[in-house]
């Protein structure tokens, strides 16, 4: 077995793992939930439901041909926008503490997670029409950056500066990939990042965290959740208190159950669980990366590319969070927190490298049946000569 099919099963089994992990915590964590409404499983039926939709999605998108997106990237990149901008409207934004990152549309709906593949189709899709733009000031550099910029001016307003940093990152790495120039990147990377510390410091909120990141004694209340959650993870130890048996996610650690599910899975089950979903988010990026760099066109490298750094990004965010390695910041962890937006399109980013797998696969059989053909056709003229 070669490295390549290798690597779409193990990206598969990562991904089940995770998703079964997350079943299993969020039954352990839900019955707290303040979400819950009087019914322990509600969160739960909610979350397995959305798993169903997201593996029909997955699905979906491991049999379609992918470069359909490539076809129909203005159309996502349109919607996408058409979506974000319902996040301003009355009656439509469904706010929760504060930020308006949802729709209500007969169901919630969190329109930014639709932006990231938005994002990254469109990017994709403008390096695949000609290598030669990577090296040009406009065309490799202020062009996609425009396309991608525009998404996140809609994001950040909500308030979401986590998904908006995600995006700039992911589009900043494709960028590099295709072949931008590094004159280019560095300086911009320098200004994007003070001007979100600038917005950041505008807004109380955000200050608040930083200095509680910063000095976690002198801001007990806007540190409470991070030392919480390291709590939790001290008081797992390596072997953990037992499935079930963690004290934090009854209502002593806000958001158990979403972002800061990961202190409770060392709480409950231990350091070797913890390490271990590192180390299967490790394994997923490999995997992911080597899809991503036998794909049969650019276009497929660059989408595999950055559906595995966005999802990648996304986790070691929240791992960094809930360890007190980064200032609080609300992202889910992906396939094991709850939240049907984010889990469906997780499964479909997983679904399109599957796709990217198969096309590659094909693409390598096609090339091996031809050098065969040619084979017996010499054969078969030799032996005409003869």
């Amino acid at each position: 077995m070669n490295a390549h099919r290798t690597s779409v099963y193990l990206l598969v089994v990562t991904v089940i793992g995770l998703i079964a992990l997350g079943i299993v915590m969020l039954s352990s964590t839900s019955a707290y939930a303040p979400e819950a409404h009087g019914n322990a499983m509600f969160l739960l039926k909610r979350q397995v439901v959305w798993l169903g939709i997201g593996v029909v999605v997955c699905a979906i998108a491991a049999g379609l041909d992918y470069h359909l997106l490539e076809k129909t990237w203005w159309i996502w990149f349109a919607l996408s926008v058409f979506l974000l901008a319902l996040c301003f409207v009355p009656h439509i934004c469904h706010r929760i503490n504060g930020s308006r990152r949802w729709i209500n549309i007969g169901f919630t709906f969190q329109p930014s997670e639709f932006a990231k593949l938005a994002a990254i189709t469109a990017v994709a899709w403008w390096f695949a029409r000609d290598e030669n733009y990577a090296r040009q000031f406009w065309r490799g550099f202020v062009a996609p950056l425009s396309a991608a910029g525009i998404l996140m001016a809609l994001i950040a307003p909500e308030v979401d500066m986590g998904t908006t940093a995600l995006i700039g990152s992911t589009t900043f790495l494709l960028m590099f990939i295709a072949g931008t120039r590094l004159a280019y990147l560095l300086p911009t990377v320098a200004f994007g990042l003070a001007s979100l510390m600038i917005v950041a410091l505008k807004m109380p909120d955000r200050v608040g965290r930083m200095m509680a990141f910063m000095y976690p004694d002198k801001y007990p209340k806007e540190a409470y959740q991070t030392v919480q959650g390291l709590i939790a993870l001290g008081s797992g130890g390596v072997e953990g208190l037992g499935l079930g048996n963690g004290r934090q996610k009854m209502m002593y650690l806000p958001f158990a159950h979403t972002d800061f599910i990961f202190p409770v899975i060392g709480e409950e089950l231990g350091l070797r669980i913890t390490l271990a979903i590192v180390f299967t988010f490790i394994v997923f990026i490999f995997s992911g990366a080597i899809i991503a760099m036998r794909a049969r066109d650019r276009f497929g490298m660059l989408l595999g590319f950055g559906i595995v750094t966005i999802i990648a990004l996304q986790a070691a965010v929240n791992i960094g969070v809930t360890t007190a390695l980064l200032p609080n910041k609300g992202l889910p962890l992906p396939f094991i927190s709850y939240g049907g937006s984010n889990l469906v399109f997780c499964l479909l980013g997983v679904g399109i490298l599957i796709n990217i797998y198969r096309q590659g696969l094909n693409e390598r059989d096609e090339q091996k049946n031809n050098v065969i053909m040619r084979a017996r056709t010499r054969n078969a003229r030799r032996v005409v000569r003869l």
